[in-house]
């Protein structure tokens, strides 16, 4: 499934963008209301997403789901954590079925295939991680 990507405008000093900073906010109200009318494609689709943090080992990006929209996951080598913004969400592993509701977290480990359907219309934040981390010697 297609996905339309919006991406943040800098609202920093001219010139910086939110990746160059150390801080960065996002006000996510303003930004679900966004996903939500921005797009007629995405509005048709019922699903839209827009990146709020990109680095090479970690990504953030909010989704807007309409209710039945499912989606197939493509699961490669990185983790992922699902925050539930808004909404009620059915995710399914082939060994397992967890209901996810507002102000529920789920994180996935690498490489597990996925499917995620919106319950009822659904706001989530995503955590991509591709960072691997060493454990500490003790």
């Amino acid at each position: 499934m297609e996905t339309d990507v919006l991406e943040p405008k800098p609202s920093l000093k001219k010139g910086y963008s939110v990746y160059d900073s150390l801080l960065s906010t996002s006000d996510l109200p303003l930004l679900i209301e966004k996903l939500r009318n921005d797009s007629p494609k995405a509005r048709r689709k019922g699903l839209n997403s827009m990146i709020l943090l990109k680095k090479p080992d970690r990504q953030l990006v909010l989704t807007t789901m309409k209710k039945n929209v499912e989606i197939e996951s493509f699961q490669s080598s990185a983790s992922v954590t699902f925050q539930v913004v808004q909404g009620k969400l059915k995710f399914r592993t082939s060994k397992e079925t967890v209901m996810l509701e507002r102000g529920q977290v789920l994180t996935l480990h690498e490489n597990v295939k996925y499917c995620l359907a919106a319950i009822d219309e659904s706001v989530v934040l995503l955590t991509v991680s591709t960072a691997i981390f060493e454990p500490s010697p003790n």
